[in-house]
């Protein structure tokens, strides 16, 4: 673990020798030459000096001119300016203020959702406690957190979060939750006893990490490390040293930005060379037609659709209560081939529920989970009610009402949730009573608590008195609950439904408590007894003789709503792996009962230690399930399954997960009980904390994907047959049939208005019955680019062919032209028919009539095209004519042409089964 600085004073020690969780708390003491009575007030200044406030550092975000600027570095938006800069050197300003505009737009919206990003959290340091209580000059002392030193004696007790890591001196029944730093479900019971070197994080218990909670206790302990040397200072640097994962969308649409440069390049230099060396003509006037050809072949809109596709996703996303912390996660998530999950508040509750009650004679089966009061109990398939269990089993009444009594924690409703005041453990106890019919608060009212022995690590156990009846000299009815070893041992009888105690079947209880041991529970047993005064509980007399009532086990139960979602996934071709903190019998068993499979056996982090990469990438190939992970374990995980090239969503909730959701292609951070650090450190928040929130943003994520991927295949053919009408027209010597002006219309307003519809496109019926696409398809399959060639085929024949047909009859050049552009739109509304299903056939009533915002982009489409075509100063601007409307009605039918064309392509490759 981390170690303070090492000082270069003499007077200040150095720490760098064994970890302090292998030495023994007066060995601590002597490292950092300190008493138990903590620091003097001058060297505790000077102290401060040297380390510096118990303070996490804060990085600054980034600036909103480096946040601008980092928008522009992509190829894209380069070939963007690119077309500005040509667009004005030819005259055409207006054209170059209209791509300027796009640029500017694609640019905002990144720049808005980062600033989202840098608004979230620099959540680490909030984890620290603001005040502690301190051992200063012999006396205690409330000070800021941010004064603590190494070598300060801190008190804590139950309620406290701990303000910095500490070697415990001294412990009283003390238990730390410290689910946010190793993601146990359980609240830790502390000690004094060092352990070995090598122990997991979890099992350290003479030690107390800066940032966990104290649940239950009192304990002293000396600080051995602060600020940045503490355990969430060693996972910020963690964090710090991953770097960012370039999504598959960002590496996609980087290489389609490389083939579309790398084509625009080649093709108007080509052209060029042709029109000067073979044609002999003008360099000037070939090198205009060469501008010509690259503005006609970049998709100007394209960038801007991309990211007001994303946009879309991230609103429906939200919808489904996942907030999207990074622009291009929205598609990412549906390419994800595997999703890494913690376990604890994840694909669990983090609220501890009694399961299972073992009685004498039978099992009773407690439905429900978490604190809430809601459930059956159930005896072989029977419904026991509540009012009749002092008829039907009143060994189980019995048993909750033990459970009530013998119990410090308190349950409330607040804001329709039942909030928890006290130990998980005896939160579940509460609750179990309550399913049982009993109030706590009544019963305790009715049978006051007499006397008390609190629960201690070195007796295992916790016993209440009551008083037996009104009149003291009766005596006091005890309880008592524990570990079922211990209890078993001060028991000599069990008790049965319906007769009197009988003597103890230590073999038959000992199966029971394996059994449930198993199958990841925590097994308590609660026990009855009678003393004749309060003061046997001082000297612990007459605890022995007692009766067994039964055990009680306890999980953190899986989410019925993650059961569901992982069975989503599962279906989708998404694997789901648990990794965790806590230990691995309870991981198998909750990965057991969210259907990850049967038998799963767990690799736990000193087994990740032992291993080389090459072998971990082996393991977590073929492995579902792995336990008392660090987060370096995590990260490490992560890394091994993206060098066998998976695309990996992390989900988590702690600190512990925050280097692995950075690492991850998706991190999923919850929103809830998450912490701010892996909210921070998440590309995107659940704000519902529910994991089936994760398989509903895939299936958005894919259906972003899908409409992605039909706005390219819209975009390109269309710039496509723009490009290919210009080469033909120069490789025959004929006139251009259209101007790069009217070009520059069609593509950024009649193109991007009907482009921008496909963004909406609902998703598709069989979305999450699909594999995975692979990793490192491109976003131009082969079907995709056997579809641009045939469209932009098509799509030249009719601007070529239609050119050719106006100027044969007479028509003048403007005309022709304009019969040319009006053809290419008219074969852009009819194609958006056919796009918006790749596969499935387009002459349908659904295909037909579109949705609203088809109709609505086919009617804008119409209205700018008839002000292009005959509005006075648009003939000005783009030097049009106007058409006669048996001409506009044929071009409408070469429209209708391309549509037939491309169903009955789509039919071949049905009955091909290529598509």
């Amino acid at each position: 673990m981390p170690q303070p600085p090492t000082s270069t004073r003499p007077d200040i020690p150095s720490t760098a020798a064994a970890p302090w969780h292998t030495r023994t708390s007066q060995q601590a003491l002597d490292g950092l030459q300190v008493s138990a009575q903590g620091l003097s007030s001058p060297e505790a200044a000077d102290r401060l000096r040297q380390h510096g406030p118990n303070r996490m550092e804060v990085t600054e975000g980034s600036g909103l001119w480096r946040r601008v600027l980092a928008q522009f570095n992509n190829l894209l938006i380069m070939v963007l300016l690119a077309a500005v800069v040509v667009t004005a050197l030819i005259g055409h300003t207006l054209d170059a203020a209209v791509i300027l505009a796009v640029v500017l737009l694609n640019v905002f919206i990144g720049v808005l959702q980062e600033g989202k990003a840098e608004k979230a959290l620099q959540a680490i340091r909030h984890l620290l406690a603001p005040h502690a209580m301190v051992l200063r000059d012999g006396r205690l002392h409330e000070i800021d957190a941010a004064d603590l030193v190494p070598g300060d004696v801190v008190q804590v007790a139950s309620g406290d979060s701990l303000p910095a890591d500490l070697r415990w001196m001294q412990v009283n029944n003390l238990r730390v939750d410290e689910s946010a730093l190793t993601g146990e479900s359980m609240p830790v019971e502390k000690a004094l006893a060092p352990v070995e070197p090598g122990a997991a994080l979890g099992d350290r218990l003479c030690m107390g990490y800066a940032g966990t909670l104290v649940t239950q206790g009192q304990a002293r302990g000396v600080v051995v490390a602060t600020a940045g040397g503490t355990e969430m200072g060693r996972i910020g640097r963690l964090l710090e040293s991953v770097e960012p994962v370039v999504t598959p969308l960002v590496r996609n649409m980087a290489q389609l930005a490389r083939w579309i440069t790398l084509a625009v390049v080649a093709a108007a230099t080509a052209l060029f060379a042709f029109g000067t060396l073979v044609r002999g003509m003008p360099a000037a006037e070939m090198f205009m037609t060469a501008v010509g050809l690259a503005v006609a072949a970049i998709p100007e809109g394209l960038p801007a659709i991309m990211s007001i596709t994303l946009a879309i996703g991230v609103q429906r996303m939200a919808a489904r209560h996942a907030v999207i912390r990074r622009l291009p996660a929205v598609e990412t998530l549906g390419s994800v081939t595997v999703i890494c999950s913690d376990k604890t508040g994840t694909l669990t509750r983090n609220e501890m529920t009694v399961q299972q009650v073992v009685l004498a004679n039978r099992v009773i089966d407690i439905e429900g989970a978490g604190y809430a009061p809601e459930g059956a109990l159930r005896s072989n398939g029977h419904h026991l009610q509540p009012a009749e269990l002092f008829r039907e089993a009143p060994a189980l009444l019995a048993l909750a009402e033990a459970a009530a009594l013998c119990n410090d924690a308190s349950l409330h409703l607040e804001g329709g949730q039942w909030q928890l005041v006290g130990d998980p453990t005896e939160g579940a106890l509460l609750t179990l009573a309550m399913k049982a019919g009993i109030d706590p608060v009544e019963l305790a009212r009715e049978r006051p608590r007499t006397g008390a022995i609190p629960f201690e690590s070195e007796h295992r156990y916790m016993a209440t008195a009551h008083a037996a009846a009104a009149d003291a000299s009766a005596g006091h009815n005890l309880l008592l609950k524990g570990a079922p070893e211990r209890v078993l041992g001060m028991c000599s009888r069990q008790c049965r439904d319906g007769g009197e105690p009988v003597p103890l079947d230590e073999p038959y209880w000992q199966r029971a408590i394996d059994e449930q041991a198993r199958a990841g529970r925590r097994v308590l047993a609660l026990a009855q007894g009678h003393i004749d005064a309060v003061s046997a509980l001082d000297s612990r007399s007459g605890l022995d003789g007692l009766t067994l009532l039964g055990l009680v086990a306890i999980i953190d139960p899986p989410r019925q709503e993650a059961i569901e979602a992982v069975a989503q996934c599962r279906a989708a071709g998404i694997r789901v792996k648990m990794i965790t903190g806590d230990h691995g019998v309870t991981a198998s068993a909750i990965a057991t009962q969210l259907g990850m499979g049967n038998d799963l056996r767990a690799v736990t982090g000193p087994e990740i230690e032992a291993m080389d990469d090459t072998a971990l990438q082996q393991v977590v190939q073929d492995t579902d399930v792995f336990a008392r992970a660090s987060p370096e374990h995590k990260l490490r995980l992560v890394q091994a399954l993206q060098a066998r090239g998976e695309v990996v969503a992390m989900t988590g909730d702690g600190v512990n997960d925050a280097p692995a959701l950075k690492q991850a292609d998706v991190g999923v951070a919850m929103g809830r009980k998450g912490t701010e650090a892996a909210k921070q450190a998440g590309a995107i928040v659940l704000a519902d904390d529910n994991f089936a929130s994760i398989a509903h943003a895939v299936e958005e994520g894919r259906t972003v994907y899908d409409n992605l991927r039909k706005t390219v295949t819209f975009l390109l053919p269309i710039n496509g047959g723009e490009s290919m009408s210009l080469l033909a027209a120069v490789l025959l010597g004929l006139a251009m049939p259209i101007m790069p002006v009217q070009i520059l219309w069609v593509n950024m307003v009649s193109s991007v208005a009907l482009a921008m519809v496909l963004a909406f496109e609902p998703t598709e019926p069989d979305v999450m019955k699909r594999a995975p696409r692979p990793p490192g398809e491109a976003m131009l399959s082969a079907f995709v680019i056997w579809r641009i060639v045939l469209v932009s085929t098509l799509f030249t024949l009719g601007i070529f062919g239609m050119f050719q047909w106006s100027l044969s009859t007479g028509a003048p050049l403007e005309e022709a032209r304009t019969m040319a552009v009006n053809t290419l739109v008219a074969m852009e509304v009819f194609y958006l028919f056919s796009v918006r299903y790749l596969k499935a056939p387009s002459f349908t009533g659904a295909g037909v009539q579109g949705t609203p915002r088809v109709l609505l982009a086919m009617g804008v489409v119409v209205v700018l095209q008839a002000l292009f075509t005959y509005a006075p100063f648009m003939q000005s601007w783009f030097n049009t004519r106007a058409l006669h409307p048996a001409e506009v009605l044929l071009c409408a039918l070469v429209g209708m042409g391309v549509l037939v064309l491309l169903e009955l392509e789509k039919w071949v490759l049905r009955q091909r089964k290529v598509a």
